[in-house]
């Protein structure tokens, strides 16, 4: 028994170490560690890792573990072909660039679906034909002296380019660097020609001046030993005078030598001025056509700029018309309201007024109403009174007003119209005075009768009567006075 309790226990003990070491293998079968180089995606079930620099852990057989470097990458960018630069002129470039895959994690995932399976040459490749591409559009926007005599700028350039295509698959550039122009045309050579003919012209100067520096020590020297042998023998003299008669076979050999050099350099200086004219006036055409093909496509641009001007102007102006318009609409509108405001206004007035004048009118047509009623019967009753009074009133109207001498006067106006207005009358012959009293009896005649027909009276009786009536009356009042007075007489007696 105790042996098998034993044997069980060790039993136990060897599943336990098993189990101990098992573990042990899976742990160090899922450590992993990356150094600071070297960047390792974890991909699996799990959310994707990155683990630069540091160590971590992965699932065997449900997680795997790829590599990616992230070492400095150096890129030879040379240009296959020769590219045209600004002015039409082949050249051929040659560079370096140092790129790597950007460690970001963004930078990192787009790195990933690219160069996960690729080999560092791969991303050499890749890069590269990014790198050219960029570098041939960027020589064709400058010009060649600016591509030899600012290289870092067209670098500048070049990289500004690319950082967009190549941060699209997780790549940066460090540096980049261009090494060599080249053309065929030996542009770039002449270009050096200019400099090259300066420099030989300050050389061939500089020297002509220390000559003439020489000389004229030489002539000073020769001076003072003149004046220091002129009081030398004879033999000394005559030796001077062959030491000047070689100096002066010597200078000329010199000045001619000098002249030659000076041809020669002159006919080498021609030749290089054609070659440099040639050059100027190739680049000229160049530049020319170049210049043809610009204005063309500016003419294009000013074209579609004044075709979008135009339209960009109708749309103002229609628009401006259009607010005119609405403007214009508003303002009728209020104009009419106000209008039509005073024209309500205006109405009522005039109708107030028409019913005060139609007031005013009732109560004057009442007044005149009034006043025809009174006057009609005023006449009524005159004509009461004058009716009971008959003739005597007649009669008394007409001798106790103007009524006779009116008629007379108004039968007397035809005459006076017909016969003009008669001062005097002279008669000749015997019987025109009687006559002439005849018809002014018969036309009082006849006006007593019109008027006895016109008032339905009998004028002639009424006259009578009443001049009867008076005369009786002046007897009675005279016999009344005399009486009166004889009274008085016998009363004074």
């Amino acid at each position: 028994m105790l042996f098998f309790a034993l044997g069980a226990a060790g039993t136990t003990i060897v599943i336990i170490l098993a189990i101990v070491a098992l573990l042990i293998v899976v742990l160090l079968a899922s450590y992993v560690k990356a150094p600071p180089n070297t960047a390792f995606i974890i991909t699996g079930p799990l959310k994707q890792r990155t683990l630069i620099g540091r160590a971590g852990f992965r699932i065997p057989g449900l997680e795997r573990v790829d590599k990616i470097p992230l070492s400095l990458i150096q890129v030879d960018i040379k240009t296959a072909s020769a590219v045209p630069t600004k002015e039409f002129i082949n050249i051929f470039v040659d560079g370096v660039a140092n790129i790597k895959i950007d460690s970001s994690p963004e930078a990192l995932a787009k790195a990933s679906q690219i160069f996960l399976q690729q080999n560092l040459e791969g991303i050499k490749a890749i890069a590269k034909e990014v790198l050219e591409g960029n570098m041939r559009e960027i020589i064709g926007q400058m010009r060649l002296e600016e591509l030899v005599h600012n290289r870092d700028l067209f670098a500048e350039k070049v990289k500004e380019n690319a950082m967009q295509d190549m941060a699209k698959m997780g790549l940066q550039i460090i540096n980049l660097t261009i090494q060599n122009f080249v053309d065929n045309n030996k542009v770039i050579e002449n270009l050096g020609v200019d400099n090259i003919a300066q420099i030989s012209k300050n050389a061939s100067i500089a020297r002509a001046q220390a000559e003439r520096d020489v000389q004229i020590a030489q002539s000073e020297a020769n001076e003072a030993a003149n004046k220091a042998r002129v009081d030398s023998e004879r033999l000394i003299v005559e030796q001077n005078t062959v030491l000047s008669l070689r100096t002066a076979e010597l200078k000329s050999q010199t000045d001619t030598a000098k002249a030659a050099a000076d041809a020669s350099y002159a006919i080498e200086e021609q030749k290089r001025l054609e070659e440099i004219n040639i050059a100027k006036v190739n680049a000229d055409i160049a530049k020319r056509e170049r210049e043809v093909e610009l204005g063309q496509k500016e003419v294009e641009l000013q074209e579609r700029q004044l075709e979008a001007k135009v339209k960009k102007t109708a749309d103002a102006q229609r628009y401006a018309t259009e607010q005119n318009a609405l403007a214009e609409l508003y303002k009728r509108q209020k104009a009419a309201e106000a209008k039509k405001f005073e024209f309500v206004q205006e109405a009522e007035a005039q109708k107030a007024k028409a019913e005060a004048d139609k007031y005013a009118a009732e109560l004057e047509a009442a007044g005149i109403l009034a006043k025809g009623k009174a006057e009609a019967e005023a006449i009524e009753k005159k004509a009461e009174a004058m009716k009971k009074m008959g003739e005597a009133s007649v009669l008394e109207l007409i001798l106790n007003s103007n009524v006779l001498p009116e008629i007379v006067k108004a039968y007397s106006e035809p005459l006076a119209a017909a016969y003009g207005q008669i001062d005097n009358i002279t008669m000749y012959g015997e019987g025109n005075t009687a006559k002439l009293a005849q018809e002014v009896t018969d036309n009082g005649s006849q006006l007593i009768q019109s008027l006895d027909k016109t008032l339905g009276i009998d004028l002639k009786s009424l006259l009578a009567g009443v001049l009867g009536t008076k005369l009786v009356d002046s007897v009675k009042k005279s016999q009344g006075n005399a009486a009166e007075e004889k009274t008085s007489e016998n009363q004074a007696k």
